[in-house]
């Protein structure tokens, strides 16, 4: 081989591995967690979770401009059912599926804990009222404490705000407070609202409501001048003593999808956790879940 053709091949060569250099790096260049995430999603369920959902739209959209994810309320129990049957992606909830679902049903689902969420038992500012023991909350619920005088609070009758069956945040309620026992549904006394900003609402229109709320929910400033949350025990609903279980009034957000989350789903559940989407967890009250300190 004369030195001639030694030298041209050497060249080709190397032009080859630079070019080969060039696509690897124009690869890489390009945001890798982006490609094939296009197309839209449907979430329900938890409207406890929805503020953090509604509120991490938008960054998500920055970040993945192809693809469209649509939300609604209506409660754990529908979301976990509808994630069942094939009617959306992600079914949002503030319970875990086996105890919405029969077993065969919810074996199908794949469980993805997001974040730990407090809720709070609320009332009226102006009642004169902002502790109440575990005992208080469970005979005002069973009807046994009718009026707010009972409790320390004005001589005005007690109008509970109940939630319907489908209702995650009511689940946690009544396992976390009720001791698992039911709270009395008389609509002469009280009466229920489908969503956690149903009842922000009415409460904020009845002087005499109680009810209870996700820690999202009392963020505003239009609720902060009606509504309070009441201390259970003497205790605070704050992250300190939620994450460490002192707080009992709390549970974890899941969003469940049928078979592992994929494409937009992924996507979507991957960015609640982010560290791009940790200002928006912090600011609406949620707890990331390796924070807790608690099962």
């Amino acid at each position: 081989m004369n030195k001639r053709r030694l030298r041209v091949m050497i060249s080709t060569l190397l032009i080859t591995v630079a070019s080969v250099a060039l696509v690897g790096c124009g690869g890489a260049s390009s945001d890798a967690t982006d490609e094939g995430v296009s197309g839209s999603i449907t979430l329900s369920g938890s409207s406890a979770l929805l503020p953090l959902v509604e509120n991490s739209v938008d960054g998500f959209k920055e970040k993945y401009t192809d693809a469209e994810v649509s939300a609604q309320a209506g409660g754990s129990g529908t979301g976990l059912t509808q994630v069942s049957d094939g009617t959306v992606d992600v079914g949002n909830s503030d319970m875990i599926a086996e105890d919405k679902l029969d077993a065969a049903k919810s074996k199908e689902l794949v469980d993805h804990k997001v974040v730990a969420q407090g809720f709070a038992v609320t009332v009226n500012k102006d009642l004169g009222v902002d502790n109440l023991t575990k005992e208080q909350i469970q005979g005002i619920f069973s009807g046994k404490i009718t009026n707010w005088k009972e409790v320390g609070g004005k001589d005005k009758p007690i109008m509970v705000i109940h939630r319907p069956a489908s209702s995650g945040t009511r689940a946690t309620f009544i396992k976390t407070l009720l001791d698992n026992k039911k709270e009395l549904e008389n609509d002469a006394i009280g009466a229920t609202q489908d969503s956690n900003g149903a009842v922000a609402t009415a409460m904020a229109q009845n002087e005499g409501a109680i009810s209870y709320l996700g820690l999202s929910y009392l963020t505003g400033d239009a609720v902060k001048d009606k509504i309070i949350a009441v201390k259970i025990n003497g205790m605070t609903a704050t992250k300190d003593k939620i994450v460490t279980g002192e707080y009992p009034f709390w549970s974890y957000g899941h969003m469940y999808t049928k078979g592992e989350a994929k494409g937009v789903a992924k996507a979507f559940i991957d960015y609640i956790q982010s560290d791009e989407n940790k200002k928006n967890v912090e600011d609406l009250g949620y707890i990331s879940g390796t924070e807790m300190k608690v099962k």
